[in-house]
């Protein structure tokens, strides 16, 4: 039987629980391999063109969206075609500032621009 003493410590603990939750930041990696050099280029995400990567200590927007940034970089040239890359913070897609083909678009979700000196460089 729940008295009032149980609910109210369940109440204190979830209250508490949340309150010094932080925040969390995801990374979803989209990688485009250049041609034949596919099982190479998704090593970083277990074979898979697609993972995502949670980054410990980026709990705002901005440090969240940093991360994302700096994911876009690519030292791969001749395996790695290009990166698409989106950010979640707690759940809430953050705005990127390009859309998936790396077009400008002030609403776009990707981070990754398409015409970066690091990408598209496939010999």
């Amino acid at each position: 039987m729940l008295t009032k003493q149980t609910i109210a410590g369940w109440l204190f603990l979830t209250i508490s629980l949340t309150g010094t939750a932080q925040a969390a930041c995801l990374l979803h990696y989209e990688r485009l391999a250049c041609p034949g050099k596919e099982a190479e280029s998704f090593k970083k995400c277990a074979g898979q063109a697609t993972c995502d990567e949670t980054i410990p200590g980026a709990n705002t927007l901005d440090t969240c969206a940093a991360a994302a940034l700096q994911a876009c970089d690519n030292d791969r040239l001749e395996i790695t075609r290009y990166k698409k890359m989106t950010a979640d913070l707690d759940g809430h897609p953050l705005i990127g500032g390009f859309d998936a083909t790396g077009k400008a678009d002030t609403a776009g979700h990707y981070f990754c621009a398409a015409d970066r000196p690091d990408m598209n460089k496939c010999r």
